[in-house]
């Protein structure tokens, strides 16, 4: 339509220059001027116009959410991993605790280099100073999830209900003083929950979890390369296992060479936060 009025105009101009009358050429070559100028001004705003909406068409990248849905859940039968529809089932879940004390750093260190997720179950009176809280904070910057241990360690079948409640939530409020969020998995010391610990877990929204097997704490198996052993070809070591291992110097010394011999039987360290803490 632009164009047309355009060829109007420049027909007009030439007619006029064929006449005598200067003047009026003079005055339509200025309306002529005019009129080019509105042209291009709604050129300009068109564009403009399209680019804003090739703009709205996509997201901005601070916009963009990745929502990552639940692929395993615990079995609490038997304490495994299990995958939710089509999810890899030969996966293992790698546990350390007793959390931070001498080794745990480390250990989060080798296993970040190794693209190896775990959760690191922690124990409240080893983040009492602020010098611990820092590795607390910096272990769960490296990407690892953070786990209740309680507080004392103390086996929760020897205490009062007041005392389980403090040993579990008191270690959460702590936790998230720290590290800005509440441990998502609870695990008992010794393994020994009682009906008041599994409805306090409940109520913080906690998974609660033991173990498939773990060797660290027994002494035949404190050297790097006993304990590398057991934990690679260990006869439960099924799809799905759950890995106990604690902070200890020759855990530390193993951990690497476990983490590797677990993969070259083609079994791939499960990230914390792909496991649903909702409740069937």
């Amino acid at each position: 339509m632009r164009i047309t009025r355009l060829i109007i105009a420049i027909y007009s101009l030439l007619i006029l220059m064929a006449c005598t009358d200067f003047s009026a050429v003079e005055s339509k070559r200025t309306e002529l001027e005019k009129e080019e100028e509105k042209l291009n001004d709604l050129d300009v705003q068109e564009s403009n116009s399209d680019a804003n909406q090739a703009g709205a068409d996509v997201m901005p990248a601070e916009e963009e959410v990745s929502l990552t849905e639940p692929q395993y859940k615990i079995n609490a039968n038997n304490w495994t991993v299990e995958p939710i529809n089509q999810a890899n089932s030969k996966v293992v879940l790698l546990t350390i605790d007793d959390a931070p004390d001498k080794n745990a750093l480390e250990m989060a260190r080798i296993l970040k280099k190794l693209s190896a997720p775990a959760i690191f179950f922690v124990n409240g009176h080893f983040i009492d100073t602020p010098e611990e809280a820092e590795v607390l904070k910096e272990i769960h910057e490296l990407g690892f999830a953070i786990g209740n241990h309680t507080y004392s360690h103390l086996n929760l079948a020897s205490l009062p209900e007041a005392q389980q409640y403090k040993e579990i939530v008191g270690l959460n409020d702590r936790v998230e003083e720290i590290i800005g969020e509440r441990p998502k998995f609870f695990r008992a010391p010794f393994g020994s929950n009682t009906d008041y610990s599994r409805k306090i877990a409940e109520g913080e929204n906690m998974v609660l979890m033991n173990w498939t097997y773990g060797y660290d704490w027994e002494e035949e198996y404190q050297s790097k390369e006993a304990l590398t052993d057991v934990m690679v070809n260990s006869p439960y070591l099924v799809k799905g296992a759950n890995l106990l291992m604690h902070d200890r110097k020759w855990t530390k010394e193993a951990l690497e060479d476990i983490v590797k011999g677990l993969k070259n039987k083609g079994f791939t360290p499960v990230d914390p936060a792909l496991i649903s803490i909702e409740k069937e």
